[in-house]
């Protein structure tokens, strides 16, 4: 898993930065979360696929599936994580 924290990071903050402009269009709550777990399983398969070709091996598929829901996991739990501890705060004129 420690390929998940060096490849793994900077997909987080793209993924971070597409659920941001997501939620521009006024989504909010569990449908931003579940699309974070979704962009972050795509992106960890589509990942793991660009970086050694497409897995001829059942253990192959395996390791690019969990790579990719771990990503999925840690960018919409990071997500809820923040959100809970750092709220929204409209800024004041």
């Amino acid at each position: 898993m420690t390929e998940l924290l060096v490849g793994g990071i900077p997909l987080i903050i793209v993924i971070f930065g597409l659920v941001e402009f997501i939620k521009s269009f006024g989504l909010a709550g569990k449908i931003v979360t579940g699309l974070s777990l979704v962009l972050g399983v795509l992106f960890g398969v589509g990942y793991k696929i660009a970086e050694s070709g497409t897995p001829a091996t059942f253990a192959e598929w395996f390791a690019v599936a969990v790579f990719g829901i771990a990503l999925g996991l840690v960018a919409s739990g990071f997500y809820k994580f923040a959100e809970a501890r750092f709220p929204a705060v409209k800024p004041t004129l």
